[in-house]
């Protein structure tokens, strides 16, 4: 069977809907790791609760970013992942681990892609006026929240939102769409083509 692992540094709400839908059978995937760069992330607890094998990295640990990404790649690769989901990971990872995993790093990001990358998406969202931002799910390449896209969603902005209001609407559907993804990618569904990636 394909198997996974999934990166994450907070609470771990993606890594949750990820694991339902393996539950479910919705994703015919085996999650091998869970990885996070904080001892108290809340994702090891959901991890532990589904008897995944976990990982804490602390970035503070690592002389740089190179060394920190080496060792991500060797944990993932030491679980016999397929492949890797990014499910709201906070770190920039250097490109060793698209070197390790091509076209094969799942991210999800809260905003239309191209628009507002970084970390302070949903703020700047709300900052810059916009009345629409959303989801996007996408491959890593070695530059910031630029990899192509696989599936995007818009999600309004609605009069007297805050940056907390916003993303929770936004994580709903990150909750879907991010499991979709996985499910899809799988079953070797997803097809490459420069920026383009089809369905198939």
């Amino acid at each position: 069977m394909t198997r996974f692992a999934v990166l994450a540094s907070g609470a771990g709400t993606n890594l949750q809907a990820i694991l339902d839908a393996v539950a479910s059978g919705q994703i015919a995937a085996e999650p091998s790791l869970v990885l996070t760069d904080r001892p108290n992330a809340k994702a090891l607890d959901r991890a532990q609760a589904a008897g995944i094998p976990r990982a804490v990295l602390p970035f503070k640990d690592f002389e740089s970013r190179e060394t920190f990404t080496d060792a991500v790649v060797a944990e993932v690769k030491s679980s016999g992942a397929d492949f890797v989901v990014l499910a709201g990971f906070m770190r920039i990872l250097a490109p060793a681990a698209c070197e390790a995993y091509p076209n094969a790093i799942i991210n999800t990001h809260p905003s239309l892609l191209p628009a507002f990358q970084g970390a302070s998406a949903v703020a700047e969202a709300i900052a810059y006026g916009v009345t629409v931002t959303g989801c996007t799910v996408h491959l890593i390449d070695e530059e910031l929240d630029h990899g192509p896209i696989i599936v995007q969603e818009a999600v309004p902005v609605l009069p007297g939102d805050d940056e907390e209001s916003l993303h929770e609407r936004i994580k709903v559907v990150e909750h879907r769409l991010l499991p979709e993804v996985v499910a899809n990618f799988a079953q070797g569904r997803y097809r490459v083509d420069g920026r383009h990636v089809a369905l198939t």
